[in-house]
């Protein structure tokens, strides 16, 4: 046993198997990066960062059982987040054809193109998408509590180094999701239609992740 954590190497790759599942937080981020570079990216990841770190904290003081307990506080949450993540894809969605309905070659570059609303402050929108979803907190309770040691004399110490695996796994992932957006973004400039598509696509997926958390249950 390793500071109070009954079985390290399952949870590494637990972790990894987990982070690398496609989601709202990885895909906010890339479709970031993808449109204003790799500055913004990393804004959205911090956001990303800031809101699983609240996460685990709730869930090592106990404090996220109280979805479980208050059904009702659980369906506010889960219908606010599942609105959020509506509206980001709206907004992505209405980006998408401004670009596609651009029929001169040089007219995005001649004239400045503003942020949409979701990606204007990426990193409060990241943080936001992080923090409006119930089943992140409800999985973090869940996964923390099986490689703790409740007679551990400091189970404080063995969170913070769980939480730190999964900061450094995510951090790396995304870290992938912005240059790899990035480079996406290079190769789309000259093929806007094709950007624009993608754009429509990404923001798609967020209405549809919208639904999916509007439809979650607690078990």
């Amino acid at each position: 046993m390793f500071y109070g954590i009954t079985d390290l190497p399952t949870f590494i790759l637990g972790t990894i198997f987990i982070v690398l599942l496609p989601g709202p937080n990885s895909l906010y981020v890339m479709s970031v990066a993808s449109r204003w570079g790799v500055g913004a990216g990393y804004r959205g990841a911090c956001g990303i960062f800031v809101g699983d770190a609240i996460l685990m904290v709730l869930a090592a003081t106990g404090t996220a059982s109280l979805l479980r307990a208050t059904p009702e506080l659980f369906m506010v949450i889960k219908y606010a987040g599942a609105a959020y993540l509506a509206w980001v894809g709206l907004g992505l969605l209405r980006a998408s054809i401004a670009n596609w309905r651009r029929r001169l070659a040089g007219e995005a570059d001649m004239q400045p193109q503003p942020p949409a609303a979701s990606t204007a402050h990426p990193f409060r929108s990241a943080l936001l998408i992080s923090l409006m979803n119930p089943k992140a907190i409800l999985f973090f309770v869940s996964f923390f509590i099986q490689f703790v040691d409740p007679g551990y004399a400091h189970p404080g110490l063995s969170f913070v180094i769980l939480g730190a695996i999964v900061q450094v796994c995510s951090a790396l992932y995304l870290s992938a999701l912005i240059f790899g957006g990035a480079y996406l973004a290079a190769q789309f400039r000259r093929r806007r239609r094709l950007a624009a598509a993608a754009t429509g696509s990404v923001g798609g997926l967020f209405i549809g992740f919208g639904a999916k958390l509007a439809t979650a249950t607690l078990n």
